[in-house]
């Protein structure tokens, strides 16, 4: 039995489409470059052959005031846009039940998913919360998930890995950590699992 689960955050566990797809467009316009479409950029959220900074706003890399403009739009926004997945609630209550630890690592800054997580009345559930600025890299590498093995002072047999995309995967086998791939989020794989209740069965029966 694994005694830490590992969630990836959009896509995994908060439906957060609009707000991220309305965000990166935010900041594109305040570039002044044209808005993208929405289909686009959640397609390429989790492709792991992109550089995010370039495609999405022609930089070399992601700069503080990319930052500042993404976390004003998610700010002022996120409330109305965003939600969690039916039965996620119901699925980290009983994995708290049944002993588990659970953790959070995502690509996202930190005020904004502490933001979203404390609107949806989830922060207390998680025993640790790695985002992207709190670490070198974020995924595909795995930065976040051997820093959350670190705070907890676990090993990598003693965690699974749960996300929706590429590079959560990539971070997952960079770690050497078991790994589930979902399919209700921003992509879309015939072999994944698709149902929350599946998902609960997988994790339990690991």
């Amino acid at each position: 039995m694994k005694k830490l689960i590992i969630f990836d955050m959009d896509g995994t566990l908060i439906d957060s489409s609009l707000t991220l797809a309305n965000a990166i467009n935010y900041v594109r316009n305040q570039l002044g470059l044209k808005a993208m479409d929405e289909q686009l950029i959640l397609k390429s959220i989790n492709e792991p052959t992109i550089k995010p900074a370039e495609f999405f706003y022609n930089a070399d890399s992601f700069t503080p005031q990319h930052e500042e403009w993404f976390s004003h739009y998610y700010t002022q926004n996120h409330e109305q846009e965003i939600q969690l997945y039916e039965g996620i609630r119901n699925l980290l209550v009983i994995l708290k039940l049944e002993g588990y630890k659970l953790a959070i690592a995502t690509n996202a800054y930190r005020v904004s998913a502490i933001q979203s997580l404390n609107h949806l009345k989830l922060v207390k559930q998680f025993d640790v919360v790695i985002c992207a600025d709190d670490v070198p890299n974020g995924k595909p590498h795995p930065d976040m998930l051997y820093s959350i093995l670190k705070t907890l002072n676990l090993t990598t047999e003693d965690a699974l890995f749960i996300g929706d995309g590429e590079r959560d995967q990539l971070s997952a086998k960079a770690s050497n950590i078991d790994y589930l791939m979902v399919n209700w989020g921003f992509s879309d794989y015939s072999n994944a699992i698709h149902t929350v209740e599946q998902l609960q069965q997988s994790i339990l029966e690991f």
